[in-house]
């Protein structure tokens, strides 16, 4: 079953050139089936990249969904074109009525920032709040699960002393759980960020499970004990070069940063890196779509989540 797609995506021809059945909402029209209906809050600045990313991510399923992309109100990136924004995204005011199936809260490159210290914290806040009403289940990445932990339990996050960089080694802690099924004991998952979050706040929250860990990168994944809300701090949805453009992106700034870890083959950035992890990252979007969204989501959306 294809991902419905709006009219002119630039994602459209990346994903069909990969093979991944879409439909456009033109043709969609035409079909007699109820799509799963997904949403994503993309507070990336980058916006197209971070959202052909993604649905490559959840393409590789039977289900039929469609995606509706958000952006917030408060605060409009740079970095990608207005008439993109105008014609493919809505804002909190046009979905705040909306119920969906699965809602996705992207990262975003303000970290190093206090939460509160963010232009648009108000209205995300506003925003998770909403989805406790109007969201089947909501996955959190990177910074957007850190800010979810400190909004929904008032976990911190914390400053590390250099940028988590790189593709690392991960375990289960949770390995029946649906969202690892067809996982290996060990995967490999990428890290790009300033702050951390610490297991033993997680462990310490008896709403919330821990679910996967790195030695090196610390918390990969945790989730709250309904399946309502996942958070994972890494970046599996990331493209195979995309940890090279950051750290390209930084020397240039003079930034002196660190070299990825793990990610070039010997630690040499004149190497081109090794894509590892998307074989996992499929899984694991897909498994999330299929057990906390499909199989547990009303028929009728219209019905008040529970």
């Amino acid at each position: 079953m294809p991902i419905k797609i709006p009219d002119g995506l630039p994602a459209q021809s990346v994903l069909e050139d990969e093979h991944i059945f879409v439909i456009t909402e033109n043709r969609a029209l035409h079909q007699d089936i109820r799509p799963l209906k997904i949403g994503i809050l993309n507070l990336m600045p980058t916006k197209i990249v971070t959202e052909t990313q993604i649905m490559r991510s959840l393409s590789n399923t039977p289900i039929q969904f469609e995606v509706e992309l958000v952006q917030t109100s408060t605060y409009h990136g740079k970095n990608t074109p207005e008439e993109h924004l105008i014609t493919f995204y809505k804002t909190f005011g046009d979905i705040k009525d909306v119920n969906f199936d699965g809602f996705i809260i992207t990262g975003a490159p303000v970290e190093q920032m206090e939460f509160e210290e963010v232009d648009y914290w108000q209205e995300l806040c506003e925003i998770m709040e909403w989805t406790k009403t109007h969201v089947h289940s909501t996955l959190h990445i990177c910074w957007g699960a850190q800010a979810a932990l400190y909004y929904h339990y008032g976990i911190k996050k914390y400053p590390l002393e250099q940028k988590m960089s790189g593709v690392f080694t991960h375990k289960l802690l949770t390995p029946k759980s649906r969202l690892f099924h067809g996982f290996d004991s060990e995967f490999y998952a990428p890290h790009s960020r300033h702050t951390e979050t610490r297991a033993e706040d997680i462990l310490g929250c008896p709403e919330l499970r821990l679910m996967a860990v790195s030695d090196e990168a610390g918390v990969y994944a945790a989730g709250n004990l309904d399946g309502s809300r996942f958070f994972i701090t890494g970046h599996s949805e990331y493209d195979a070069d995309t940890l090279d453009k950051e750290y390209r992106r930084d020397l240039e700034k003079g930034m002196e940063p660190r070299i990825p870890r793990h990610y070039y083959p010997d630690d040499d950035p004149s190497k081109p890196p090794v894509l590892r992890w998307r074989a996992h990252s499929t899984l694991l979007y897909t498994n999330w779509l299929n057990y906390f969204v499909y199989q547990t989501t009303p028929f009728d959306i219209s019905e008040k989540i529970k």
